[in-house]
């Protein structure tokens, strides 16, 4: 697997699993478990994060609920962080019981509504790496091993301050809880030297460092971003520089007029796999479907958008798809969070679905290859849809 190829799959489908003894690809952190497997994370340039954003006041990638998220994530350190003279990762495993009793105490309250808001970030939190959830047993995620090391005192203060919820608390029965936590074993976190250092060495401190702002930008950013916030998008020497950064990572620059991010690059998207089920991808081609392929016909849309004003109404989802309603529900809720779709009111309607975010991503061939297979499942017994078919033996 090249380097690209490995970087773009550990962002479609998280933290890629390592043998024993084997190396991380170029750029990437290896965690390692005792028996010697482990798993590869991206390494970000000169050690920036995502939360480098903020300085810029540039909003990040929206999570559903983040406040509660980020109240059970902390709950979760709480009780699985037990050596405060140690680094987070990987901590020690915690019963859910223990993470839902600290949560409630954090927040006052222990209610069907907490229950309901815990469960759904406990959710999203294990699906995004961040915890590990399984058999009643909360375990940190590979994604706190990336926390930078200076920020191990803040976490700490942090910790020392949160209250435990164990005082006369029997916790929530919220998801089976397992007797007996195994123990974990001995782990180790290998940050790579240099990452990029021949692309930005050249570069002076102040040159260097709008480079990799501009890199955090276009890759984590929730929308695309203005030019005139970052510099390193207008100069064409900075931006070569920014393009082959991103390009080690399999990523490519996408420019629509003046505002920039980045997609995958076409030779590694269709093998970086997805996270996508089969009812996912059902459930989103009804979304364009209703929302773009029915408006751009009536000559309400552009033929070059993937965006749109036009909800689709959840009773529209329901009457058209044979999905049962849980399941139904499920993959809207996973879209949401992939950034495939976006929940929207209308007018005096319960509102709908539209196409999310991550449509601003798409590279000029994937919109092409998109708008070939919304034609071929919107009308495939058209004629159009019978020279797709035919140009593509």
């Amino acid at each position: 697997m090249t380097p690209e190829l490995a970087h773009a799959r550990a962002r479609a489908t998280g933290p890629l699993p390592l043998d024993a003894g084997e190396p991380a690809p170029r750029g990437m952190t290896r965690l390692a478990h005792g028996d010697g497997t482990g798993l590869a994370l991206p390494a970000w340039p000169d050690g920036a994060t995502p939360s480098l954003l903020e300085e810029y006041q540039v909003a990040p990638v929206n999570v559903e609920r983040s406040g509660e998220t980020r109240r059970v994530l902390a709950a979760a350190l709480k009780c699985c962080w037990t050596d405060l003279t140690a680094d987070p990762w990987p901590g020690t495993p915690a019963p859910v019981d223990d993470v839902l009793a600290a949560y409630r105490a954090l927040i006052g309250r222990g209610d069907d509504l907490m229950r309901n808001w815990a469960v759904g970030a406990l959710r999203r939190l294990h699906d995004s790496a961040w915890l590990e959830v399984d058999s009643g047993v909360v375990r940190l995620g590979p994604r706190c091993a990336c926390w930078p090391a200076g920020s191990h005192a803040q976490l700490r203060e942090l910790m020392r301050r949160l209250p435990t919820g164990r005082e006369g608390s029997a916790g929530l029965d919220v998801l089976p809880a397992a007797e007996n936590a195994p123990a974990e074993t001995a782990a180790s976190v290998a940050i790579p030297d240099s990452v990029d250092e021949d692309l930005l060495g050249p570069f002076d401190e102040r040159r260097r460092a709008e480079i990799v702002a501009a890199f955090m930008a276009v890759e984590h950013a929730a929308e695309p971003v203005h030019e005139s916030r970052f510099p390193a998008l207008r100069d064409p020497a900075l931006r070569r520089t920014l393009a082959e950064t991103l390009q080690r990572r399999g990523r490519v620059l996408i420019q629509d007029r003046e505002t920039w991010t980045s997609g995958y690059a076409g030779e590694v998207a269709a093998e970086a796999g997805t996270l996508v089920s089969e009812s996912e991808r059902a459930v989103l081609v009804l979304v364009l479907v209703h929302s773009v392929a029915i408006p751009r016909a009536d000559g309400v849309l552009p033929a070059d958008s993937w965006l749109s004003p036009f909800p689709t109404q959840v009773e529209e989802l329901r009457r058209h798809t044979k999905l049962p309603i849980g399941e139904l529900e499920a993959a809207l809720r996973a879209l949401r969070h992939a950034g495939l779709v976006t929940q929207v009111k209308a007018g005096e309607e319960a509102g709908g679905y539209v196409p999310g975010p991550q449509f601003h991503r798409l590279t000029p061939q994937a919109r092409r290859r998109l708008q070939e297979e919304l034609i071929l499942a919107a009308g495939p017994h058209t004629p159009l849809a019978a020279a797709i078919r035919a140009n593509r033996r």
